[in-house]
């Protein structure tokens, strides 16, 4: 016999984890398969499991084949016996005889209590692993449970995403429970189950912000073409509008810049310098370039989209910028190799412009 509570067991955990009652039904029975054999089955390779869910009964049925003379006793059954059963039976029959063993449904419960936790665990992983598996790059909230040398461990509704410190912005602290926002930036389906990964310094973090913040973007009136980033000190977004009446700047910025504002407060106070994209190169990389002002943009080798820029003798280290960042984040965000020169390094290398 089987307890009725079992069966409300069953009831909870499809309430609870989301996990189907056949599922765990399945494994029970491949458990109870198991032990039957273990304990009692020599003589029968094939059995049927029979749960009766009414009755609270389990019953065993070994499958056996109707032969003239049995050379396999564990799948086959003589026509003599099998007649024996029902005089209908013929050669070639399949028959199925009960072979339930007194006191087996203990003795069956108990062993097939592992498989069937087995299987709720595993049930739960693949739960996960189909609710996240194509939410790779998508901005989403969750609280910080806990955190070690190398993580921190935040809750994403009943799974932990991880975030590894060296994903986090530069001198950002959280606590327990603290809410965060993040990027997922990889799913891995592992043998123990899937592993969220989640970014704090993705570039395409500041997308998402911005197509959360702003609902021109949102709505693809205005278009991110690029995001080149030093998380946590520095980005640059390069914005398009595919509706002329609506200025990309503006639009991102907001009223009192109050758009921008809150991308900026949400990624620590990094500075977002935004660029206006042009298909003409020239006009390209001078927006890119900005804050720095840009006397001429030579364009030198157009296949290999190489370039030489000239800026004003007193534009150059802004240009450049501290440790090259303003140049390199140009670069990624261009695709253009940018050479500064201010108008004396020019006049001296005789750069016609």
């Amino acid at each position: 016999m089987i307890s009725k509570k079992f069966f409300d067991a069953l009831g909870e955990i499809e309430k609870e984890k989301g996990i189907p009652k056949e599922v765990i039904l399945e494994a029970f029975e491949q458990g109870i398969i198991s032990a039957y054999r273990k304990n009692f089955g020599k003589d029968t390779a094939e059995v049927r499991i029979d749960i009766k869910e009414k009755s609270n009964k389990i019953l065993v049925y070994g499958i056996k084949s109707v032969v003239e003379e049995v050379t396999n006793p564990a799948n086959e059954i003589s026509l003599d016996d099998a007649k024996a059963i029902n005089k209908k039976y013929e050669i070639g029959d399949v028959i199925e005889i009960e072979v339930t063993p007194k006191n087996f449904g203990r003795i069956a419960i108990q062993s097939a209590k592992q498989r069937v936790q087995q299987a709720v665990i595993e049930a739960e992983r693949e739960i996960i692993y189909e609710r996240f598996k194509d939410r790779e790059l998508e901005l989403v909230n969750g609280t910080m449970n806990r955190r070690d040398d190398k993580n921190i461990y935040v809750n994403l509704d009943r799974v932990d995403g991880i975030l590894p410190i060296k994903e986090l912005l530069p001198n950002e602290e959280f606590s327990s429970g603290s809410r965060i926002r993040v990027l997922i930036s990889k799913i891995e389906k592992t043998t123990k189950g899937p592993v969220i990964f989640l970014s704090r310094t993705s570039s395409v973090l500041i997308k998402r912000l911005f197509e959360l913040e702003i609902p021109e973007v949102y709505d693809g009136t205005v278009e991110i073409k690029a995001v080149a980033r030093d998380a946590g000190d520095r980005s640059k977004v390069l914005v398009h509008s595919r509706d002329e009446n609506v200025d990309p700047l503006g639009a991102c910025i907001g009223s009192n810049q109050i758009r921008i504002n809150n991308i900026i407060n949400e990624v620590n106070g990094e500075k977002i310098d935004l660029a206006i994209y042009s298909s003409d190169p020239k006009v390209l990389i001078t927006n890119a370039l900005a804050p720095a002002r840009v006397v001429e943009v030579i364009i030198k080798d157009e296949k290999n989209k190489q370039s030489i820029v000239i800026v004003p003798n007193d534009q150059l280290s802004l240009a450049i910028g501290k440790r090259g960042q303003n140049a390199r984040l140009a670069h990624q965000l261009t695709g253009w190799k940018i050479d500064i020169k201010s108008v004396k390094q020019a006049e001296e290398l005789e750069i016609d412009y």
